[in-house]
């Protein structure tokens, strides 16, 4: 069975779905079947939220303060299971709660679900992985049109109601495209976060 929540440079993460409504060139998950501790990211099917209840039950959190809600897929796919067992993590196991996302879960399920999960969540890391919209498309591969400013206009809610929000891309950018993110981030009062690249 694959692993619902996994270590990873000292972090603990969880890992409740496989469904992405990207294909990001660079997505780590084309190159390997598992990240840090874990076996398999792999999941044969969503785990139920009993499922991942029991995982967190089995997992010793002695150390953690965060749980990071990231694996092979889009978390916000699986979004009455990341808030429930968010709620439940952190009323349990007393860490804070960060959501790795593509910032398109309002696309997806067609409403402003930032409320929802400010309810259980502390910060977000959303990937801005380009700087313009052609470049975005190019990149990310999503299954929208819109995507970009979808995207945009979620790290803007987000910053509004979370304990931090930050937008990350990865190092193999050009340094102008780079500064061009940069920009973009700092025009929003939102920090920029430059990801190595995971081989």
């Amino acid at each position: 069975m694959a692993d619902i929540l996994y270590t990873y440079k000292n972090q603990v993460y969880a890992n409740i779905t496989n469904m992405c409504d990207c294909n990001c060139q660079f997505c780590v998950r084309s190159l390997k079947d598992s990240v840090g501790e874990a076996d398999s990211l792999w999941l044969h099917g969503d785990p139920t939220l009993e499922e991942i209840k029991k995982a967190m039950d089995e997992f010793d959190f002695t150390g953690y303060e965060e749980l990071v809600y990231c694996g092979y897929g889009e978390p916000t796919c699986a979004l009455e299971n990341l808030i429930a067992s968010a709620a439940y993590a952190r009323e349990k196991y007393n860490v804070k709660v960060r959501v790795n996302t593509n910032g398109l879960a309002n696309l997806y399920h067609k409403r402003n679900v930032v409320p929802e999960l400010a309810k259980v969540v502390d910060s977000v890391s959303i990937s801005l992985n380009a700087p313009t919209p052609e470049k975005y498309q190019e990149v990310t591969r999503p299954q929208f049109e819109n995507a970009f400013s979808a995207m945009l206009e979620f790290a803007e809610l987000s910053k509004e109601a979370f304990e931090h929000t930050q937008l990350s891309i990865v190092d193999v950018l050009p340094q102008e495209e780079i500064e061009q993110c940069q920009k973009i981030a700092d025009d929003r009062g939102i920090y920029l976060k430059i990801r190595k690249f995971s081989e």
